[in-house]
């Protein structure tokens, strides 16, 4: 089941199992386990297979790209979608599509008819499903819980990932082992069957009708403003994509590792890949007070050089009990760079960008895994996987260095909303698609507090984009510089309506900032201006 995906929050204190109280919450949670565990199977037998079919290394790796790509690629519309249409007939619909394709790679393999290209072009189709159904399994969580026990609600969906990341693959490897690739696409299939009937149990209550309910090009256009201004989340990104470019390499070529350095079988493959959700597990659990001493910045510093000394010692060709244990290792620092760049994505989104902004993040993990991967299995093809893993661990810890002084944010602002701003004053209703929309706001700035007003503003104007507005400006009244009116521009009126509900306490602030310098007997005058389409 592509789903559930690692949210990244930290352990789990001793009163974290209040979710499972909830049985909607209890089912779910274990039918997205078990549905997992037979995600890794199926890529278990697909990656292993590949090897049987092609010794190519560039093939090995085009099985990671497929699953991939698909991610990169829809992730966005994805996350919009889920904000937009029932999300338990989208679960269930996406399950279904998954199921079939497991079905399909059951029936051919009883026929033995796989193939290199059909394993590729299946394995995009699951990762079709997987962009599907990321952004919506992390929405339907608030649903399930009460906010109380919301953060412990992620905490668990992280826990039961890495749950099943420990137990698919090495199950995935028994069963390829002992019964071949058809009984483990067969016991992939029955896992949709269980999440689909679990999915069918929930009665998910119907949702209230919202008049300002944000369409999909719209929706998708705002979650493309608010990205373009938060520098914060530039800066993440930018992390993001350079560890991940260089780690994807060991993912890539692990089958290959597995098979032609250390000498292993499918069981020993799956052994290796069930090692670093152990190691998930375990760096999971003691993150938290590596975090308290190092913070986030020096997490990713070490993860960073901890995935390059396992990429670096694979090429060795080391025993195989030296490889597991290294496998172990690797698992505790992926969890703590996933954990450190996901928990500080969540903490600088606000709740009404939360699911667009998680899925441009995950639209640049997965683009970066694929294209690291693509660029990993070439130049193993070039010059060999000794020397492939030994140049991976070399940019790692170029990398490493490289971006220390690309602090990660803190992610500290309250984002809460702050409903401060009053109702638009208006002579008649205002249709919802009337546009476009100008909102002019006219200060008195004395001539001594011009340069910490425009100080000010200039932290004042990213707020405004991402808060709606695909255009801002300041100007003067050239008979009257004492007279500055700040204008910005939404694209219809619902718009604006929605930009008064996004507005934060963190946003309020600066605007009480920008209030103080204004110097006229009146707050600021606020103008809404409409469009008016003449007729020709």
């Amino acid at each position: 089941m592509a789903g559930a995906p690692d949210t990244g929050r930290k352990t789990l204190p001793s009163s974290a199992f209040a979710p499972l109280r909830q049985p909607v919450f209890a089912v779910l949670w274990a039918a997205t386990i078990l549905g997992n565990v037979g995600t890794f199977m199926r890529d278990v037998a697909s990656a292993w297979l590949v090897t049987d079919l092609s010794g190519s290394p560039a093939a090995v790796a085009m099985i990671q790209v497929a699953g991939t790509l698909p991610v990169f690629l829809l992730a966005i519309p994805a996350g919009v979608l889920s904000d937009i249409v029932d999300r338990r007939r989208l679960l269930i619909s996406v399950q279904a599509m998954l199921g079939l394709i497991s079905a399909v790679l059951l029936s051919l393999a009883l026929a033995n008819r796989l193939t290199v290209e059909i394993l590729v072009g299946l394995t995009f189709l699951g990762g079709i499903g997987a962009a599907l159904m990321g952004p919506t399994w992390q929405a339907i969580v608030p649903e399930l819980v009460p906010k109380p026990e919301l953060r412990d609600a992620v905490a668990l969906n992280s826990l039961g990932f890495n749950i099943a990341r420990s137990i698919g693959p090495a199950l995935g490897g028994v069963l390829l082992v002992a019964f071949g690739a058809a009984a483990t696409y067969g016991a992939d299939l029955l896992s949709y069957v269980v999440v689909i009937a679990a999915l069918l149990w929930w009665r998910r209550p119907a949702g209230a009708d919202d008049a300002l309910r944000e369409h999909f090009g719209g929706a998708f256009r705002a979650g493309l403003r608010y990205a373009r201004a938060s520098r914060e989340l530039h800066r993440v990104l930018l992390r993001s994509v350079l560890f991940f470019i260089c780690a994807s390499a060991i993912w890539a070529l692990l089958p290959l590792v597995a098979r032609q350095l250390l000498g292993g079988g499918a069981g020993f493959y799956g052994l290796l890949l069930g090692a670093v959700g152990a190691g998930a597990i375990i760096g999971a659990a003691v993150l938290p007070r590596i975090r308290a001493r190092t913070g986030p910045d020096g997490v990713m510093l070490g993860a960073t050089l901890i995935t390059a000394a396992v990429t670096g010692a694979l090429a060795a060709a080391p025993p195989q009990w030296l490889a597991v244990l290294l496998l172990l290792v690797l698992g505790a620092a992926w969890i703590a760079a996933l954990t450190t760049l996901n928990g500080t994505i969540q903490a600088i989104l606000p709740n009404w960008v939360r699911g667009r902004g998680l899925a441009i993040y995950l639209t640049v993990f997965s683009g970066a895994s694929a294209a690291g991967s693509l660029l990993w299995g070439l130049v193993a093809e070039a010059i060999g996987l000794h020397g492939t893993l030994v140049a991976a661990a070399a940019a790692l810890v170029v990398v490493a260095f490289a971006v220390r002084r690309l602090k990660l944010p803190m992610g500290e602002a309250d984002l809460t909303p702050s409903s401060h701003w009053p109702e638009p004053a208006i002579a008649w209703p205002v249709e919802h698609d009337r546009g476009p929309v100008t909102i002019t706001i006219e200060y008195r700035i004395a001539p001594e507090n011009r340069a910490g007003f425009l100080a000010a503003m200039s932290r004042l104007a990213p707020e405004r984009r991402r808060g709606g507005a695909f255009a801002w400006g300041l100007s003067e009244d050239a008979a009257e510089p004492e007279r500055i009116v700040e204008w910005f521009m939404v694209e219809s009126w619902a718009e604006h309506l929605r930009q008064h509900a996004r507005v934060s306490r963190a946003d309020a602030d600066i605007q009480a900032e920008v209030a103080q310098f204004h110097a006229g007997p009146h707050p600021p005058v606020v103008t809404h201006l409409l469009g008016l389409h003449s007729r020709s």
